[in-house]
């Protein structure tokens, strides 16, 4: 009788928030959900491998950049960071923006002269940032590789 009773006012419940606009309003919170951008697409024989960023909402995620020509630790963290700049502008945003930073090294004996290069790129409040050495090296020829996540 209880449970009788108990499924009679959940169906008029029910019924209840779709007269008054519930069910549209929890519908509408669904078809708003933004839809992924991607900028630079890579292919691999045709097929999109990944995106060169991907903007989902006011986030931009920033695949990893490597410079794959000569030069030393500093040129090479250099160029990484225009080309992240340059991605994040395409994007709609900015370095003064981004929330975090990986640092892939391929010696961490670089991790001096990479720093070097890389303070004072992100503005006075700096994003949260992991550094690590890549057992086997970067790939490529580059002696760092970053990515990152940015907002608009």
């Amino acid at each position: 009788m209880k449970s009788q009773r108990r499924s009679i006012l959940k169906r008029l419940f029910a019924s209840l928030a779709g007269v008054t606009g519930l069910g549209a309003v929890a519908q509408a919170k669904t078809d708003a959900t933004p839809e992924k951008e991607v900028f630079n697409v890579t292919t691999y024989q045709d097929v999109p491998l990944f995106s060169g960023s991907t903007k989902h909402g006011n986030l931009i995620f920033v695949a990893g950049k490597g410079y794959h020509k000569e030069g030393d630790i500093k040129v090479h963290t250099d160029e990484v960071l225009k080309e992240l700049e340059a991605e994040l502008k395409k994007a709609g945003s900015s370095m003064d923006k981004v929330l975090k930073v990986n640092v892939y090294l391929h010696d961490l004996n670089d991790y001096k002269g990479m720093n070097e290069v890389y303070k004072g790129r992100f503005g006075s409040k700096p994003p949260v940032r992991t550094t690590v050495a890549v057992y086997g090296g970067v790939p490529g020829d580059s002696l760092v590789e970053m990515d990152c996540i940015a907002y608009v």
